[in-house]
């Protein structure tokens, strides 16, 4: 059974950092694309990264230069490092393998 769990959202304040981690199990994580998507209530949900096997990332517009997707195989981990927060980045954001598995999500606000 695959399980996604999502961690590390909160509060914080404009300009500030969060990491969010997502532990995977019950599948090959190592060759898995993995993804950090984000919803907001009442609107469709958004492709934030992608980070491919071999390492190579691609970015949605609105957080290139800000969020960093990486991952660690031993920990079969995907990590999103988020910096200089905006309040439009406030939502529930949710990572994914290869399109198919899902976790829970984790909601993350920036507001002052």
């Amino acid at each position: 059974q695959v399980q996604l769990v999502e961690s590390g959202g909160g509060l914080v304040q404009p300009g500030g950092s969060l990491r969010l981690s997502c532990v995977a199990s019950g599948l090959s994580f190592s060759s898995s694309i993995m993804r950090w998507y984000r919803q907001v209530p009442g609107r469709q949900r958004e492709f934030v990264a992608t980070i491919f096997s071999v390492g190579n990332t691609l970015y949605a517009p609105s957080v290139k230069g800000r969020f960093t997707i990486s991952r660690d195989n031993t920990k079969n981990t995907v990590y999103l490092q988020m910096n200089s927060l905006k309040p439009d980045d406030t939502a529930v954001y949710y990572c994914s393998a290869d399109s198919l598995y899902w976790g829970q999500g984790t909601q993350v606000t920036v507001s002052s």
